[in-house]
């Protein structure tokens, strides 16, 4: 039997690379990680697939730089404490255009701390954030909500084994780039392959020249499915080929991946949001960065960033870290403060108008 922990030595070097290390369409990615891994292309399928059966591996799969495709944002919701469970179990299982759905609080009461339940949300291009937020309100009986649309994304990424041994402080030589969210339209042909890129592996789909399968899907030629696959990533369109761990759920011995997972917001000058998601995105420990506006109910937030860890005081160190790193640099921060994540399900976004109109017409 196969070790299927997260934690065994050639599991970890694996999983190094696959989670956040592939970046675009690659038409061998299990190929790829054997390459940049050094463990052998057989071992490398075989330890994947025992750990996507073990459910240590959530999700094998393309992603997507799915806010050029739809309209997304970060939603905060203030629910009645009565039906928070009950809006968080509607909201990850009966609507597929939430993302992650996370139950949040902070340390002390605060600007914001009314709003608990908190969802990335995508509705396709067409269709509008704020009425299906409306229609989720009238749902969960939702008081208010706060939809915050990514201005820039400056990290973007899991990598939680590799992370694990990050020091606080640890950042990149450089400033992160920042990714303008921008507009991307394709065409039916274009969707077909997209779509079926996109779809999971299951566990006896991981082997050599994956794809083929799809490509039969899609309904087109491999020569046809590997130009536009290579298209779309050159377009920014596809995001990496990954291995999603399950971070929020202990494993079937009760090893976890991570324990907490940290929402830490800052406010800084209006005109400085560049600068600063840039210098924040470049520390190691963070899986997200964005500039994102929160508004004044959140004292004017308009940077905000996740980090995972599996100690508290540790996770705290990294952002005091980063708060030092940003009064060195010389950028004023009015007001900062960390939601802690709790009850949790992750899950992707779906992105299909066709599939939208569907949920639409059996929900409105």
């Amino acid at each position: 039997m196969l070790p299927v922990e997260h934690n065994d030595p050639i599991n970890a070097k694996i999983l190094a690379i696959s989670e956040d290390k592939i970046e675009g369409f690659v038409r061998e990615p299990f190929e790829e990680i054997a390459r940049r891994s050094e463990v052998d292309v057989d071992v490398v399928m075989a330890r994947i697939a025992a750990m996507v059966r073990a459910g240590t591996i959530r999700r094998v799969r393309q992603t997507l730089l799915a806010t050029n495709l739809a309209d997304g944002a970060l939603v905060a919701w203030k629910v009645p404490e009565e039906k928070i469970d009950r809006a968080f179990d509607w909201m990850s299982q009966r609507d597929p255009f939430s993302g992650h759905v996370v139950v949040r609080s902070t340390d002390t009461v605060t600007a914001g701390s009314e709003y608990k339940l908190w969802t990335t949300l995508k509705v396709p291009h067409g269709f509008s954030l704020e009425e299906h937020c409306e229609l989720l309100s009238k749902k969960v009986g939702a008081q208010k909500f706060r939809i915050m649309p990514a201005k820039g994304i400056f990290t973007l990424g899991v990598g939680h084994v590799r992370r694990k041994n990050v020091e606080p402080g640890e950042k990149a030589d450089a400033p992160a780039k920042m990714i303008r969210v921008e507009v991307a339209s394709l065409n039916e042909r274009e969707w077909d392959i997209l779509l079926a890129l996109k779809r999971e592996f299951a566990a006896e789909e991981i082997r050599r020249s994956p794809w083929a399968s799809r490509v039969a899907e899609a309904g087109v030629t491999t020569d046809e499915f590997f130009r536009v696959a290579e298209d779309l990533s050159a377009r920014k369109i596809i995001g990496r080929f990954s291995t999603f761990l399950e971070h929020v759920k202990p494993s079937q011995t009760g090893v976890r991946v991570t324990r907490f997972n940290a929402l830490f917001h800052w406010a800084v000058p209006q005109g400085r949001e560049i600068e600063t998601g840039g210098e924040v995105g470049r520390h190691h420990i963070l899986t997200h960065c964005y500039w994102r506006e929160a508004g004044p109910e959140f004292k004017n937030v308009n940077i905000m960033a996740v980090a995972h860890g599996t100690e508290k005081p540790r996770l705290l160190e990294h952002k005091a870290a980063i708060d030092r790193h940003l009064a060195a640099c010389g950028i004023p921060v009015f007001y900062t403060n960390v939601f802690w994540g709790g009850r949790s399900e992750i899950k992707p976004s779906e992105i299909s108008p066709k599939v939208y109109r569907e949920w639409l017409a059996a929900n409105a």
